[in-house]
């Protein structure tokens, strides 16, 4: 930044006797800003060199000379400047100080300094327009030395946050993770460290990746998230509180997956693989797709369709006397089978279910009656049946009952 347009007029002479007065009295001015910079921010801390003395106090005297240096061509500038003024905004941002603090300090440096320029501006009897132009001048340095801590302060920012970052996922994968003891003093330590509130109950969502990118759900600092992955997940605490749910759902956008049940802190692992394997079910178009559903909402679900192989061969065993009638038919017993088993009425109430006449479902009762018989009246048996049954309904097999 050269000097303003307005001291191109100023007589050489005066500005060399400005310049002059001002180098001479930057030392004092440098530590009457110090010594305010104390008094207006008490607990302000600042490193010291290896002599004892501030690094502040050369920031600030490197700075001045600088400044008063642009207005002459014989006063050489120092070489230190961006990098004191990184150095210092590393060090606020270490000691957790807002970046507004730090721009009030620079702006509290600047008005001090300002204060003693213009008085020797008036000694030497520099003209009012170049000195207002030296006082616009004056804060664009100001944005010119923000910047240089800005850039520092930005540096150790954003190593804290990866390291945020890196804490809250191990907390994460140690609330995700079965174990074998109780995890409760290990989970208590890392949820410290990372200033996260310990919930009594938590679910987990899993996610399905969009095809089309999304921007990452804004979900606020109590739900821990891992992001990376083919199925992104999420830890929310406390998942039943009044309006919680409905306001994940606004918050997830075009998201999609399942949320596990709710479950102990020490235990997210176990609502981890429910909403895992829902997920896994929604990609096989077992389960519906679109907004986070609940495991809750599809137990049934969740329970009988991963069991094929035993709920086959249950079929196999119990349902073989429908093989005696054609498919159609045999489609037919199963539904009326089913919703006899499910409402255990008469036939006006299982006609009602099936949407169909009275004196048809007596019809089918009697030849229900004739294929399983005495299996009828067997507790066991009935559960038995129902379980195919219904595991036939939520394949598609048979035809779900009007509401």
């Amino acid at each position: 930044m050269p000097a303003p347009p307005a001291w191109h007029k100023v007589p050489p002479e005066q500005v060399q006797r400005f310049a002059g007065l001002a180098m001479e009295q930057v030392p004092d001015i440098a530590q009457d800003i110090l010594h305010a910079m104390h008094e207006e921010y008490p607990g302000l801390e600042l490193t010291t060199d290896e002599t004892g003395r501030p690094k502040a106090l050369l920031a600030i005297r490197l700075a001045l000379e600088n400044f008063v240096a642009r207005l002459t061509a014989d006063i050489e500038r120092p070489h230190e400047l961006p990098e004191v003024f990184q150095e210092f905004g590393r060090n606020q941002a270490e000691r957790g100080r807002k970046l507004d603090s730090l721009q009030a300090i620079y702006r509290l440096n600047v008005r001090l300094a300002w204060h003693r320029l213009a008085e020797i501006g008036q000694k030497v009897e520099i003209p009012p327009p170049a000195m207002y132009e030296l006082a616009e001048s004056a804060f664009e340095y100001l944005d010119e030395l923000v910047s240089h801590s800005l850039r520092g302060y930005a540096e150790v920012a954003a190593g804290q946050a990866g390291e945020r970052l890196r804490r809250r996922r191990l907390l994460v994968d140690l609330l995700l993770t079965e174990h074998r003891t109780d995890p409760t003093a290990a989970v208590t330590d890392r949820a410290a460290a990372v200033d996260w509130r310990l919930p009594d109950e938590v679910a987990v969502a899993v996610l399905l990746r969009p095809a089309r990118q999304l921007v990452t759900p804004a979900l606020g600092e109590e739900i821990l998230q891992d992001m990376d992955g083919e199925h992104p997940r999420l830890v929310l605490p406390d998942p039943d509180a009044p309006g919680r749910a409905e306001r994940l759902h606004r918050a997830m956008g075009g998201w999609t997956g399942a949320v596990g049940p709710t479950v102990p802190v020490t235990r997210a692992a176990g609502s981890l693989r429910w909403a895992a394997a829902a997920v896994g079910m929604i990609e096989k178009g077992l389960l519906p797709q679109g907004r986070l559903l609940r495991c809750s909402d599809h137990t049934e679900a969740l329970v009988l369709l991963p069991a094929e192989e035993l709920i086959d061969d249950l079929a196999r065993r119990r349902l073989a006397r429908l093989t005696e009638a054609g498919p159609e038919h045999a489609r037919r017993l199963a539904e009326t089978l089913l919703a006899w088993l499910e409402t255990r009425g008469g036939a006006p109430e299982v006609a009602a279910r099936l949407g169909v006449h009275p004196q048809t479902v007596r019809n089918r009762l009697r030849q229900i009656r004739d294929l399983w018989g005495a299996d009828l009246d067997d507790p066991d048996r009935r559960f038995e049946l129902e379980l195919a049954l219904r595991t036939r309904r939520l394949r598609g097999d048979l035809s779900t009952p009007p509401d």
